[in-house]
């Protein structure tokens, strides 16, 4: 007999304009709609292709070492060093961030050397010259940078609509569709050229915007003239169906041509309706890992933030954290069997089965309401006669909205059946999430029960409202339109503005009497007329005429890119009305404009609230085996850690500062513990105490942390975090400090702290020195709050922000070079962690900046996309990495 635990997802519902609880989309039962993973057939090692991006690096530090390592990224297309196409994203400057943190291969888009989108290249002969002598420039310069080994060259970027289309700057204007023999000309020009100055170059193409038929008569004239690519590339930006198509049609022409099969990158991939939403970005990751080939995430929107991956420097989305739960599979993929098959906006999945681990992990999602999940050839001698099952649901949060690790709503022992099958079955499924199963053997260890406060989402377009100046937008993006944003019910509702009466009203009913986690979905655009003399947009919040707040809304780079703003409410057991209006007669009135998507009400559990654990056996290996037999361990099993063995986990935090993080362990051995790179000086895994907890300082957002054996073999089972009692960090507004040269105090801006200095950079004469005293030696995190809305003129659909930098020198000593990315309104001020070393009592703390030149260190970039100056600094905060 099967056994069955029906698995429940966290959004499981809307409240429409009537009271009555009704499901998100009709639900299919689940017979109809089963999604089958056969653990006995293989189909091949896992790839991890997928994990890609077009530009979605800008520099060291944007995004963070720990973010940019957590996303298991594996290819990284960007454009030519000193290329004026976009700020950021320079091919020999993102190479060393890329690289250090697990990338493999830099796709550089030679042609993005030109501005402009068509590229800006003159007509005829006297383009193709000026070209030839870029190529060479470029590369020459990864000759000279060390990553020669990482690099691939694009030479041509969608040929048909560029220089070889009938647009301004076509060759001849004749298109290579039409008639190739122009195109694949200088194709042969340029690939002997690269080839010339480094024969063992790898060069990419023909980097057509889809698999044009015409590309089989490509492939036929490189066999012939011994110019064929090292790896074929051509994007696919509407349906991932057309990957598994496209690449089946790519293979049999090479059959057809006897040409062996090479690598395939889909260097753009997926459109904007897509991206940040995890339920369609695991249908696209499906497609290109079940075809073995790689993929770039597509550059619609901003640079450096792995294409709608990450938020701020440091912190990830929904999207980031799957693609963190499919860059850890291993071993090898297994047939995943869904409803139906290769379709877009259906149940779509990946799974793999690493014997050695004896673990299955499976990402799935896509569709809303109920579905099976079978795991089928169960094999005994791997799982035993039970297995553990650990679930979480990977929401979306918006496109800038931070998302903390996925939350768990399922963890429990199941038999196996006769049949060799362990069904799952779920309800409430939401189109907009993704799914991780993880099964490993029962085990002698706890299946802990999951809390799983309850949770609702009130539609905006829904809500009540009074007032003048409201509206319904929409529809936003669809399936029809994916050119278009991603909304959560595919509408969101204005009015809540300057000079506006709206008022909002979400009528709701909770189940009990509690503290609940109340997040506003919001979008407003920066350069609006009305937001950009505030920036943030205020409105005011009350539950049931009651508790007033007022909320800041964020602003961003355009409209309907949502973000979120949390607060807590306090509720009765039954119906309230929760109102957001545009004024409040305690509090004041609304400046700028914001539109609402939804609300997500949920309550708080006292007794988990703030609290997060880490499983060892689910955390990223190296060198280490799991132990499933070990009783009383929290989970199926713990991590053997001999020395040099470590176990990387991914911790969330939701703000700077001292979290207590615990190791529970058996002992047998001692470790060490590395936080976001720093070896944590003092502490010291292992020994007598089974439960080891030390306060550390945790960066808002994500942090890696890992344990690495130094002695015997330390038998880990678990890292936890909670909440820390320690001494506030020391504060330090900036208008204290002494200000030097042009640098200036001003007063300007209304969100800031008090004061703010602005004009730090152009040189290092204009300059923010600032002193602080530290209690002891050693390790501490510097958080400076700042804001950047520094942009350069963009040539084509890309908002073009531009990242500052400050070089920070901390008691006289070398500067260090810290990135700080745009936060998109001078008044919109966010905060960056940075590590120092500082000595005890007073220390120094000094920021400079200026313009950093080309790679050629004597010229420098002529349209204003690397700045000259550092953020404007509002204050500073400074605490011991290792809390007391």
């Amino acid at each position: 007999m099967v056994q069955r635990r029906t698995v429940r997802g966290i959004a499981l519902s809307v409240i429409l304009a009537s009271t009555a609880l009704l499901p998100t989309a009709t639900v299919s039962t689940a017979a109809a709609s089963t999604l089958t993973i056969d653990l006995d057939t293989s189909t091949g090692p896992f790839h991890g292709g997928a994990a890609g991006s077009l530009y979605g690096v800008y520099g060291p530090g944007v995004p963070s070492d720990a973010v940019l390592a957590g996303f298991y990224p594996k290819t990284l297309a960007t454009k030519a060093q000193d290329g004026p196409q976009h700020p950021g994203a320079d091919a020999l400057e993102v190479a060393k961030p890329f690289v250090a943190n697990g990338g493999r291969d830099v796709y550089i888009y030679m042609t993005d050397i030109y501005r402009g989108f068509p590229y800006q290249r003159a007509q005829g002969q006297a383009g193709r010259d000026d070209f030839r002598a870029k190529v060479q420039t470029q590369v020459r310069q990864v000759l000279a940078s060390g990553y020669r080994d990482h690099v691939v060259y694009v030479p041509f970027n969608e040929p048909e609509g560029n220089w070889y289309g009938t647009g301004q700057y076509s060759y001849n204007n004749i298109n290579w569709l039409d008639d190739p023999r122009y195109f694949f000309e200088e194709w042969q020009q340029v690939y002997g050229l690269i080839r010339s100055i480094d024969p063992k170059a790898r060069i990419a193409g023909p980097n057509t915007s889809v698999l044009y038929n015409q590309v089989k008569g490509f492939l036929q004239y490189c066999k012939a003239n011994n110019c064929l690519p090292d790896v074929i590339t051509w994007h696919e930006l509407s349906s991932p169906g057309a990957v598994r198509s496209s690449v089946a049609t790519y293979r049999g022409w090479e059959r057809e041509l006897g040409i062996a099969p090479l690598p395939i990158n889909i260097d753009e991939y997926a459109f904007r309706y897509h991206l940040s939403v995890p339920g369609q970005m695991i249908q696209w990751m499906a497609a290109l890992e079940e075809s073995k080939v790689d993929g770039d995430l597509a550059y619609w929107n901003i640079d450096g933030n792995l294409n709608d991956s990450t938020v701020e420097a440091n912190k990830g989305n929904g999207q980031w954290w799957l693609f963190n739960a499919y860059g850890q599979m291993t071993g090898n993929t297994v047939r995943v069997t869904p409803p139906s098959p290769g379709q877009q906006y259906t149940l779509q999945g990946i799974a793999t089965l690493d014997r050695d681990k004896r673990q299955s992990r499976a990402i799935f999602g896509g569709a809303n309401g109920s579905a099976d999940v079978r795991f089928t050839n169960v094999d005994r001698n791997i799982f035993g006669n039970t297995v553990h099952a650990s679930v979480r649901e990977i929401p979306w949060t918006g496109q800038v909205g931070d998302s903390p690790e996925p939350a768990p709503v399922l963890n429990t022992k199941l038999a196996v059946a006769a049949d060799g099958s362990v069904l799952l079955p779920f309800t409430g499924m939401n189109e907009m999430s993704a799914y991780q199963v993880i099964l490993s053997p029962g085990g002698s260890g706890t299946a802990a029960a999951v809390s799983t406060p309850w949770r609702r989402t009130y539609e905006a377009e829904n809500a009540a409202h009074t007032g003048s100046g409201w509206s319904r937008n929409g529809p936003e993006g669809n399936p029809n339109d994916v050119s278009k944003f991603a909304t959560s019910g595919v509408y969101n509702v204005g009015g809540l503005r300057t000079g506006s009466n709206v008022v909002l009203s979400f009528d709701v009913d909770v189940p009990q009497n509690g503290v609940y986690d109340l997040s506003v979905f919001s979008s407003t655009y920066n350069k609006y007329a009305s937001v950009v003399p505030q920036g943030p947009t205020n409105v005011f919040l009350r539950v049931d005429g009651a508790q007033p707040q007022e909320l800041r809304l964020p602003v961003s780079y355009g409209w309907v890119v949502w973000d979120h703003t949390n607060t807590r409410v306090q509720l009765g057991a039954g119906r309230h009305t929760i109102t957001l209006a545009a004024s409040d007669p305690q509090l004041g009135t609304t400046r700028g404009d914001a539109i609402i998507d939804k609300i997500d009400l949920a309550l708080v559990d006292p007794v988990t609230d703030g609290q997060s654990s880490y499983e060892a056996e689910y955390a990223d290996l190296a060198k280490a085996k799991i132990r499933y037999g070990t009783a009383d361990s929290s989970g199926p099993g713990v991590v053997a850690l001999p020395f040099g063995a470590s176990a990387t986990f991914w911790v969330h935090a939701d703000r700077d500062g001292h979290a207590l993080v615990s190791f529970d362990h058996f002992g047998g051995g001692l470790a060490s513990v590395k936080l976001n790179g720093q070896n944590v000086d003092g502490v010291i895994v292992g020994g007598t105490r089974r439960n080891q907890s030390v306060p550390l300082l945790l960066s808002a957002g994500i942090n890696q942390l890992t344990v690495t054996g130094t002695m015997g073999n330390l038998l880990l089972d678990r890292v936890r975090t909670m909440p820390a009692v320690q001494p506030a960090p020391v504060k330090v507004e900036a208008e204290t400090g002494t200000v030097t040269g042009a640098a200036k105090v001003s007063g300007d801006f209304s969100f800031a702290s008090g004061t703010v200095v602005t004009a730090v950079g152009d040189g290092p004469a204009n300059a923010l020195t600032m002193k602080v005293s530290a209690q002891r030696p050693g390790q501490h995190i510097l958080v400076v709050r700042y804001a950047n809305a520094q942009e350069s003129i963009p040539t084509h659909y890309n908002p073009d922000p531009v990242t500052r930098h400050a070089d920070i020198s901390v008691n006289g000593g070398l500067p260090r070079r810290v990135e700080f990315p745009n936060t998109f309104h001078f008044n919109q001020f966010r905060d960056l962690a940075v590590p120092v070393w500082l000595s005890p009592g007073v220390n120094t703390i000094r920021f400079t900046s200026q313009e950093l030149p080309n790679w050629d260190g004597r010229t420098y970039n002529e349209y204003g996309q690397r700045s000259k100056y550092a953020p404007n600094i509002d204050y500073i905060t400074l605490a011991a990495l290792r809390g007391q």
